[in-house]
């Protein structure tokens, strides 16, 4: 079984809702700590062995592919195969920080984008354009309702119902 198959299992056997409270509460207090070290280490990618890395971070391996899991999206150069990973792949931990901003709003991960680590990182406008961005990209436009009276907007000059919405 792979290392990123444990992490699945672990994630989802919890037995109570207590257990499952407290994996997360463990699991989201290790993640945050990566983040702040991923964060301060900004200027180059971090390499190793997956082992070695999850060593660094103060996870074990499975955990460690569980936090891979959750950045896998903002990685430059396209998400990894976590499942071909073992302690020993080598992996670099090569972040477009920028999309890992707008990921972690995507993921409702206050606990993350408000690091302070990230003032270091990208500047206050570039974070505020992303949360922008990322508002924006939840705003539904409903379409435009052509009324059956109103003009054809082909622009023929005909009602709506004379023209394209004859048949509707």
């Amino acid at each position: 079984m792979s290392l990123y198959s444990d992490w699945k299992d672990r994630a989802e056997n919890l037995q109570s809702d207590a257990a499952y409270q407290q994996y997360w509460k463990e699991y989201f207090a290790q993640e945050t700590e990566a983040y702040r070290r991923v964060l301060l280490a900004h200027d180059a990618p971090l390499t190793g062995s997956v082992k070695a890395l999850a060593e660094r971070m103060d996870m074990d391996p499975v955990t460690f592919l569980g936090y891979l899991d959750g950045a896998n999206a903002s990685f430059v150069g396209g998400e990894k195969d976590l499942d071909a990973l073992t302690e020993e792949s080598e992996v670099t931990l090569d972040f477009d920080f920028e999309k890992l901003f707008f990921n972690m709003h995507e993921a409702k991960a206050d606990w993350l984008f408000t690091l302070s680590e990230w003032n270091d990182v990208l500047s206050e406008e570039k974070r505020h354009e992303i949360t922008k961005a990322y508002r924006a990209s939840k705003v539904f436009v409903a379409p435009v309702q052509v009324g059956r009276n109103d003009p054809c907007p082909c622009g023929s000059g005909k009602k709506f119902k004379n023209c394209c919405g004859k048949n509707k």
